[in-house]
């Protein structure tokens, strides 16, 4: 009794339940675990699960024990985990913006659904390449990346002293102004050429008056699209890849 008495004191409590909302943050927040069909009681015990495993790799705590300071510590570590979901997602949503403009061109802006991974309607281009790009996430070994992470923040940023930096701010300014630049540049091809394709169908409309657009110009443009998509297909999933590498290389600014 007495050795269970020295382990469950107050100290190590509140330690464990820093450490568990470190990682309820980051499982609520990163891509690949924020996924909407992974119950909500199954990334509660992930992070059960991980909190017991690095448990006995976690530096002395060094807050005081009462009830403003242990709240505050608990804040902070979600918003740990919130600001390294925001630095991620920023970089992966290239790919969803690109896919809104592509679906936009292409006339599919209408066609809409239920996007599996953020549960909010998405055009259906934007949740093709989300997915692939989520198996991207998971071919970069990302929930392993996340793991090394907290393993180097628990070294770096004590349990409970997490703050957040104006440079965490300016980063993210960057980052939301680069999501549109890459993203647009993602989409360009397909953008140029469906301009292209309106060119044309334009000047047919005009030399061939019987030329009917909805009919003939639409599949046509479409399939176009479709073509320099496929083609394109291997560079938007390395630009993503590059994309998530840089972002994932940029979380020391959270250090």
């Amino acid at each position: 009794m007495v050795g269970w008495t020295q382990i469950l004191n107050e100290t190590n409590v509140v330690a464990f339940l820093l450490l568990f909302f470190r990682f309820a943050g980051l499982f609520i927040a990163v891509p690949i675990f924020n996924h909407q069909n992974i119950p909500m009681n199954i990334k509660a015990t992930m992070a059960f699960f991980f909190t017991v495993v690095f448990y006995s790799s976690m530096p002395p705590l060094h807050i005081s024990i009462d009830v403003p300071s242990v709240i505050i510590a608990v804040l902070g570590e979600l918003l740990l985990g919130l600001s390294v979901g925001v630095v991620l997602q920023l970089a992966y949503n290239v790919i969803t913006f690109a896919g809104g403009q592509i679906s936009f061109m292409m006339g599919f802006s209408m066609a809409s659904a239920i996007d599996p991974q953020s549960g909010i309607s998405m055009p259906i281009i934007s949740q093709f390449l989300s997915l692939m790009g989520l198996m991207i996430l998971l071919v970069l070994n990302l929930h392993h990346w996340m793991l090394l992470f907290v393993d180097h923040s628990l070294k770096t940023v004590p349990l409970g002293g997490f703050m957040m930096s104006k440079d965490l701010f300016h980063y993210i300014m960057h980052a939301t102004s680069n999501m549109f630049l890459v993203g647009f540049i993602i989409a360009f091809p397909v953008i140029a050429l469906s301009w292209l394709a309106d060119v044309i169908f334009g000047m047919l409309m005009k030399t061939m008056p019987q030329f009917n657009l909805l009919v003939i110009g639409f599949p046509i443009k479409i399939m176009v699209a479709f073509v320099v998509l496929i083609a394109t297909f291997t560079a938007i999933m390395l630009i993503l890849k590059g994309e998530i590498q840089e972002a994932f290389n940029s979380l020391e600014i959270l250090f």
